[in-house]
């Protein structure tokens, strides 16, 4: 019996149970009707004649109004009621179908909007040479806010603000609050602020004032050492932060400042990255002690838990979650990307395939964090000297469909949200260059 055929069935008896259910909430309806039909025919209580003759108009009254509101509230009552639940119904057939295709290990397509289907036509990301900038001191850290308008580049102890227009860039502002090299640079969705992190273990929240000029909103000093990666969550209530301090920091909003309220101090060496599934509710990190370790958060009230480690023959610095129960991890200047996927019975983390991949150099490979991007279900992949554009198509398989040679394995970037376009700097070029989407 195939998935559909269960789902089918199953969803079959549900609509038959809550059928049952709306019988029942049917027939309450019918007995409180009957009840206030009933009211409308017991006499008025008898008022004695005196000075109360308002409070004895107010009763004659009251008996038929109070039917008429009760006959109106059951009218727009019962409509809500039906409608929540056809919309049970159909939920739970969702829940049932996903459990049956996770069990089975169907791997899902990705669900787009109708109007914004996923077209998985070839590709390929082309460099807008003329709108290349030449930056001379080292760049290790590029963001881009989500409407692509404002690029940020981490140059050196500095901090480029460039405006991003017509695929032109033009710097606006230098600030220069790190006292140490800027390593990592994180744009939030819903405000106006980023993040920065740097050398010597500072974390600094920036907000944009009046002026629309980027000013220091508060700095954060709990950590010792380098900033190796950092994440934002969806609601941008907390930031978390990894070092080579060997500590991962979860910082959470509180009165407009953010305070850390949680240390994980599993890693024995350098921590070198961090990824949030989409429910938020589960970090994975990997270190430079060949560790990846599984985080869990239960709920909103409990701190977070390491649930697994999972010891590696190498370890690595781009680690990235494919929804909440795929992630992919790129041991250091391996020829292969690994997928780990949960096992859908004991919720524990497993390889299980191994992605062909290109790097091309044996040296030092620092940062430039892994990204999935999930408008164009594309993984950013940078190795060696080489930066992998992988995809992941409807049947769950990831295929290479373009790797970049720099040359060096120097290499920091981003690529935009929407997946338009790829920014870098390079030791080579010594440029910051702009690669742009094409569809073939």
């Amino acid at each position: 019996m195939n998935t559909q055929s269960i789902v089918s069935q199953l969803g079959d008896k549900i609509q038959e149970c809550l059928e049952g259910f709306q019988q029942e909430l049917d027939s309450s309806y019918s007995r409180i009707e009957a009840f206030l039909d009933q009211l409308s025919l017991i006499p008025n209580t008898p008022v004695p004649q005196n000075n109360d003759n308002f409070v004895s108009q107010v009763i004659q009254i009251s008996q038929p109004l109070i039917q008429i509101l009760a006959n109106q509230v059951i009218h727009e009552l019962k409509p809500l009621i039906n409608l929540n639940i056809q919309e049970q119904i159909q939920q739970t057939q969702l829940q049932l179908q996903q459990q049956l295709i996770q069990k089975q290990k169907i791997s899902q397509p990705i669900i787009i909007d109708h109007q914004h289907q996923l077209n998985l036509k070839s590709f390929t990301y082309n460099l807008l040479q003329s709108k290349s900038i030449k930056q001379s001191e080292n760049c290790q850290a590029i963001a881009i806010n989500k409407d692509n308008s404002i690029v940020l580049a981490g140059c050196n102890k500095l901090i480029k603000v460039f405006k991003f227009q017509q695929e032109i860039l033009k710097q606006t502002q230098l600030l220069n609050e790190h006292t140490g090299d800027v390593t990592t640079l994180n744009f939030m969705q819903k405000q106006n602020q980023f993040v920065s992190g740097s050398q010597y273990g500072q974390i600094i929240i920036w907000s944009m004032n009046e002026n629309i000029q980027w000013v220091c909103q508060q700095k954060l000093n709990a950590h010792s050492q380098y900033i190796n990666c950092l994440v934002i969550s969806n609601n941008e209530q907390f930031i978390i932060s990894g070092s080579n301090d060997k500590t991962i920091k979860f910082w959470y909003q509180q009165c407009q400042q953010f305070l850390c309220q949680q240390t994980i101090l599993d890693h024995t060496q350098n921590v070198e990255g961090l990824s949030l599934n989409d429910l938020q509710n589960r970090l994975i990190s990997c270190g430079y002690d060949n560790l990846i370790l599984i985080i869990e958060r239960l709920s909103q009230d409990q701190k977070w838990n390491v649930v697994q480690r999972i010891q590696v023959q190498q370890f690595g610095r781009r680690i990235c979650f494919i929804g909440d129960n795929v992630f992919t991890f790129q041991p250091t200047l391996k020829q292969h990307m690994h997928v780990y996927e949960m096992n859908s019975t004991n919720k524990q983390y497993s390889k299980t395939k191994e992605i062909d991949v290109k790097s091309g150099y044996n040296g030092c490979d620092y940062w430039f964090p892994q990204q999935f991007i999930k408008k164009k279900s594309l993984v950013v992949n940078k190795n060696g000297q080489n930066v992998n554009l992988i995809r992941k198509n409807q049947n769950g398989d990831f295929i290479t469909q373009q790797s970049i040679d720099f040359g060096h394995n120097n290499i920091y970037g981003q690529m935009s949200e929407d997946g338009e376009y790829l920014m870098t700097w390079d030791e080579k070029s010594k440029e910051i260059q702009i690669r742009k989407y094409y569809q073939e």
